[in-house]
């Protein structure tokens, strides 16, 4: 890593969200739950996996087609290519974490050009470990890298994100919102990927 005063530079093991994080966000939450006559507010996971089996399966099938569209076309959020190739050329360890199925997550990077820096046993989504917030998969992956979760930062642009890192253990890192909506669940926030790019770079005029 180059010399840079900022805490995060030191740091060899990084976990991503996807979806809004390095992934343009798309995803209308307040229409994907009237479409399945869920309450607004209300955990969309959580509620088709309280439903009984046939009704679940069948909000399940739309969930997966409506999701397959979306990471088809998905595009890469501001600075993301550039720092995660940054972290891959410089030898980190990289994964993903997101509450998507694991193979519409290869799709989105396979879409924004950043499949090649992700080994696909470290892209875990919903069926692989419990969802963001349970820190289940944060552990799976720094059992996987044989690493202490201490030691991961965790990027993302939700509290489940933040969350999640806080359970396990891990540095928690928001990014793509101008302001820090959850500073007790934070331990970084910048406005977007090449802010966080430019402190682990050194740059003068990128706040820690």
């Amino acid at each position: 890593m180059p010399s840079s005063p900022h805490a995060l530079a030191a740091r060899r093991h990084w976990v991503f969200d996807l979806d809004g994080t390095l992934t343009v966000a798309v995803h209308d939450f307040a229409a994907i739950r009237r479409a399945l006559a869920i309450r607004d507010g209300e955990d969309i996971l959580a509620h088709i996996a309280a439903l009984p089996g046939h009704e679940a399966d069948a909000k399940r099938r739309w969930l997966l087609e409506h999701e397959r569209a979306l990471a088809l076309a998905s595009r890469p959020a501001a600075g993301a290519v550039t720092l995660v190739r940054a972290l891959a050329a410089r030898g980190c360890r990289l994964g993903i974490l997101t509450r998507n199925l694991h193979e519409l997550a290869l799709l989105s990077l396979q879409a924004i050009g950043l499949a090649d820096c992700f080994a696909p046993a470290d892209v875990l989504g919903r069926e692989d470990a419990p969802p963001k917030p349970h820190p289940a998969g944060l552990q799976r992956l720094a059992e996987r890298w044989a690493t202490d979760p201490s030691r991961l930062a965790m990027v993302g642009d939700y509290a489940y994100d933040l969350a999640c890192a806080r359970a396990a253990g891990a540095q928690a890192v928001l990014v793509n919102l101008p302001d820090n909506r959850w500073p007790d669940l934070a331990d970084w926030h910048f406005a977007d990927c090449a802010a966080l790019m430019g402190a682990l770079d050194g740059t003068p005029d990128q706040p820690p």
